[in-house]
């Protein structure tokens, strides 16, 4: 979770600052200007924006919720290099504008004061707003490359708590920043924070077929690389760095780095050689440094340091600052825009106010009076536009007071109207269900009332008109394949089946329990094809592949009966070094048959059962089989006290040999063993609870291994034409988890469980996790379905 939250981290932190300051300087303008009346306007503004930019979020989240997988890639990948562009593009300005951002907005703030409320209020709306659209974008962007959204959601709020911090802390100037060093140093961290953004998106993008490639790897670290470790878990938060990654992803981060990151330093290096050119030409100062007040008549703040709290701060003298404040003042009297006062007022005390120096020298914002004078900055720019007939201290004309509106009014509709739209937005682009359209199940009625759907998802409302329980099917007539299904609906009830639907053909198939399949009616729908549907498999499918997999578990047993008859005569004949290694023989022999468990029936409990749950424990008479032999090899026990547990295990093996032929073996058990044989590995053998002394968890998961492999060479022919790209993945996931396997075998001897270090057994176990969940889809896909 904290590997994922520091990049928000930091774009909360930085958008957070930035926002900060442009309302602080807005704040300060006012306030300078003596019209804190017009500062509801100004939050009104940020309201807005903070509004806006939550409803952009939410769009973007709910949206995207509703497309499918390869749309939902596409459009995250997309959005993706959109906000590495966005984040480019601040990084760049802000470096260009940082010491001239509160000389801008500080003009745009003045003729807006003269422009009416609702320009101030468009105004705080535009400069804040910015910087909350860029925060939501990146923020939607990491959440979805992290899978999960509370690290990068923490990240960002603990970032804008402390911007907020900092924007007050420089307002009340009771603090100092060099906002240049600032933003020079996180826009280094952003630009290669940004190329990983890149290379996520261009897998998404890659993974959504939009780009090629997808299957070309630039290099795959993961049988090496643990991908749960701490080192692992904070470079793919962070940098978005994986242990495996395409060609394109490594093109496009490395050439995005090399580029923009040359592109900011040589940046950083010009301007920084500018500001030590000019830092002759400034009086009593430095380029960059903040000079004591009083300074060459009034301090100015070097480029890019913010200045905080009122001491300290620098301040024109009264005849150079009271007198230009008052003219200014009057000027926007004149227009109009702020209240008139008594021209025998004292003149209005200047607010402490962040400040950031320019170039040339020139404070960009107002800063506090110091020692309780009463004067205020004023640009030269300010200066030359005041004249002597501005009309000071001539009374305005009295004025009809307006119907004003109620206060709360504007605050209600700039949050509530944004999320209206964002719920409009969602509530569009969201497919719909087609209205419940009710179709009739049976052998007789199947699909009527089904109509040619529109594209989308659709929601249908399956009714068994019939006498029988029956199961239904949504097909491609052409080929049987399934887009969805409801089984075992019973006579007169109704449930519902939600389906996309896209491009091509779809009929009905209902199957009753007793009676015939009967196909409905095919449609035809308009549009663009979509996913693929799942090819159904019949017991006949499975026919072929359960003979071979038949055969090669009776060789397996074979095998099995004279490996433990020759541990039987080691252990007749005492020697106990030849038991302990024909024991591991035999027992390996017997973990590859793992997809044949569920037909051996009582047999498996004899020849493989474990103590636990047994009320003797070891010493309980019901415990029997490899693991009773295991614990006496491995305890101690004399070749006496193991002739009995030996003899029993190879007369188990033996009529488990000469029952299996006659034994059913249920050809749904395949597909589902393809996941499970694994799954009990690493619940088991790689947890250390099978082990009785031997040490050999790890053989016996390789063991199971081969038997996984077996098992999917005779599913081959299914899977391929059903799931092309799952075997290959699969097999490469298999050909890892193995090296790591070999790794601890060595001269002849397996490293014991509870002996592994812990990046070793974090490797085997994330091994095995990634190939279980490369396999889950298996039992689904050769599902037996009656629709076939």
């Amino acid at each position: 979770m904290w590997d994922d939250a520091f990049p928000s981290f930091l774009i909360g932190l930085r958008e957070g600052l930035e926002a900060g300051l442009v309302v602080s300087v807005l704040v300060a303008t006012l306030v300078r200007a003596g019209a804190k009346s017009r500062l509801p306007q100004v939050w009104t503004g940020v309201l807005a924006a903070i509004a806006f930019s939550l409803s952009f979020g939410a769009v973007l989240t709910f949206t995207a919720a509703s497309l499918s997988t390869t749309a939902q890639e596409a459009f995250g990948g997309t959005l993706s290099v959109v906000a590495v562009a966005f984040v480019t593009a601040m990084v760049f300005w802000m470096r260009r504008s940082a010491r001239n951002l509160a000389g801008e907005i500080k003009e745009k703030v003045t003729e807006a004061l003269a422009m009416g409320a609702g320009v101030l209020v468009l105004t705080s709306f535009l400069a804040v707003g910015r910087e909350g659209l860029e925060t939501a974008l990146f923020l939607w962007t990491t959440a979805r490359a992290a899978n999960e959204s509370a690290g990068p959601m923490t990240g960002a709020g603990v970032g804008l708590v402390l911007a907020g911090g900092l924007c007050w802390a420089l307002y009340r100037r009771v603090l100092r920043i060099n906002l240049t060093r600032f933003f020079t140093v996180t826009g280094a961290v952003l630009v290669v924070i940004a190329a990983g953004v890149l290379g996520y998106g261009l897998r998404d993008l890659q993974e959504g077929g939009v780009l090629p490639g997808g299957t070309a790897y630039a290099f795959d670290l993961s049988g090496s690389v643990d991908a749960g470790s701490w080192y692992s878990t904070l470079l793919q938060g962070v940098l978005n760095l994986t242990p495996t990654m395409t060609w394109l992803q490594v093109a496009g981060y490395g050439g995005y780095l090399a580029v923009v990151m040359t592109l900011f330093v040589r940046g950083v290096a010009a301007r920084g050689a500018g500001e030590a050119a000019g830092a002759g030409d400034v009086p009593g100062g430095r380029a960059g440094v903040a000079t004591p007040a009083g300074a060459d008549g009034g301090a100015r703040a070097g480029a890019g340091s913010v200045a905080l709290g009122p001491a300290g701060s620098a301040a024109p003298g009264p005849a150079e600052g009271a007198a230009p404040a008052a003219a200014e003042a009057a000027r926007l009297r004149s227009r109009g825009a702020v209240p008139r006062t008594d021209a025998r007022a004292a003149p209005v005390r200047p607010q402490a106010v962040a400040s950031v120096g320019s170039g040339g020298g020139e404070p960009l914002a107002a800063r506090g009076a110091e020692s309780g004078e009463s004067e205020a900055a004023e640009s030269p720019e300010s200066r030359s536009a005041v004249s002597a007939g501005d009309g000071v201290g001539e009374p305005l004309p009295r004025r009809t007071p307006a119907r004003r509106r109620p206060a709360w009014l504007l605050p209600v509709a700039v949050v509530v109207v944004p999320a209206v739209l964002a719920g409009a937005v969602v509530a569009l682009a969201r497919p719909k269900p087609g209205g419940g359209e009710t179709v009739a199940v049976s052998e007789s009625d199947c699909g009527q009332g089904f109509t040619a759907p529109r594209p989308g998802r659709q929601t249908f409302r399956m009714h068994n008109t019939g006498a029988e329980t029956a199961e239904v099917y949504l097909i491609d007539p052409a080929t049987h394949a399934v887009y969805g299904e409801v089984e075992g609906l019973a006579p007169g009830t109704t449930r519902e089946l939600v389906a996309t639907v896209a491009g091509g053909s779809y009929a009905w198939r209902c199957v009753p329990t007793d009676g015939h399949a009967v196909t409905s009616k095919a449609v035809r729908v308009g549009g663009a094809a979509g996913d693929t549907a799942v090819v159904p498999v019949s017991e006949r499918d499975l026919a072929a592949p359960l003979t071979a997999y038949r055969a090669y578990v009776d060789r397996g047993l074979a095998t099995l009966v004279r490996q433990t008859r020759r541990l039987d005569d080691d252990i007749r004949s005492g020697h106990l070094d030849s038991a302990r290694t024909d024991w591991l023989t035999a027992h390996r022999t017997y973990a590859s048959l793992g997809a044949a468990y569920g037909t051996f029936e009582e047999f498996d409990q004899r020849i493989d059962g474990r103590p636990d749950g047994l009320p003797g424990g070891v010493r309980d008479k019901d415990f029997t089989g490899f693991h009773r032999v295991e614990y006496g090899l491995w305890h101690g026990r004399s070749a006496a006290w193991l002739k009995g547990p030996a003899q029993q295990l190879a007369d188990s093996a033996e009529g488990l040999r000469k029952a299996f032929p006659h034994q059913d073996f249920d050809p749904s058990d395949l597909p589902l063993r393809a996941h499970e044989i694994l799954e009990n590995t690493l619940q088991f053998e790689l947890t250390g609870d099978t082990d009785q002394g031997s040490g050999t968890g790890l053989a016996t998961a390789d063991a199971n291994l081969a038997g996984t492999r077996e098992l999917l060479t005779v599913l081959r022919p299914l899977l391929t034409t059903r799931a092309p790209h799952l075997l290959p993945t699969a097999d490469a996931d298999i050909a890892r988890l193995q090296a790591l396997l070999d790794a601890e075998h060595r001269a002849g001897r397996w490293t014991p469980v509870a002996r592994l270090d812990r990046t070793a057994k974090a490797r085997i176990d994330g091994a095995t996790g990634q190939l279980l969940e490369d396999l889950s889809p298996v039992p689904d896909l050769l599902e037996i379905r009656k629709s076939a």
